[in-house]
């Protein structure tokens, strides 16, 4: 078993439960760490035999483009399209963060972090 990574992908998307947000956008950024077997890559130096990162993105970045309220849903979403493309993925860990969330003061970042298959049992 070996991890893929993607750390540190940027959007400017639209997402949120405020009108404004809706208008203005925000920058989020998603790190993603997903668990499969790539020996079979390792071995024989074929891209079909891993996680394409570029295909991954791509998933990504579509799901970005539509709008949704919660952080929760959008990562969630996000899993569900991974698995979808690569039902050989065991587990994933993504964090997604909202930087400068509207929340009436200043704030960094607001973030979730979600966890398959642990959080869907």
């Amino acid at each position: 078993m070996g991890k893929v990574s993607l750390e540190g992908i940027e959007f400017h998307a639209y997402h949120g439960a405020y009108p404004e947000e809706n208008v203005l956008g925000n920058r989020f950024t998603l790190d993603l760490e997903l668990d499969t077997d790539f020996k079979k890559a390792m071995l024989e130096d074929d891209l079909k035999s891993t996680i394409d990162y570029t295909k991954l993105y791509k998933l990504i970045k579509e799901r970005m483009d539509v709008k949704v309220k919660l952080l929760e849903h959008l990562g969630h979403l996000i899993i569900d399209d991974i698995l979808r493309v690569y039902p050989e993925v065991k587990k994933i860990q993504l964090t997604l963060k909202k930087h400068h969330p509207s929340l009436g003061g200043l704030v960094k970042y607001s973030a979730v972090q979600i966890h398959y298959p642990e959080d869907y049992a």
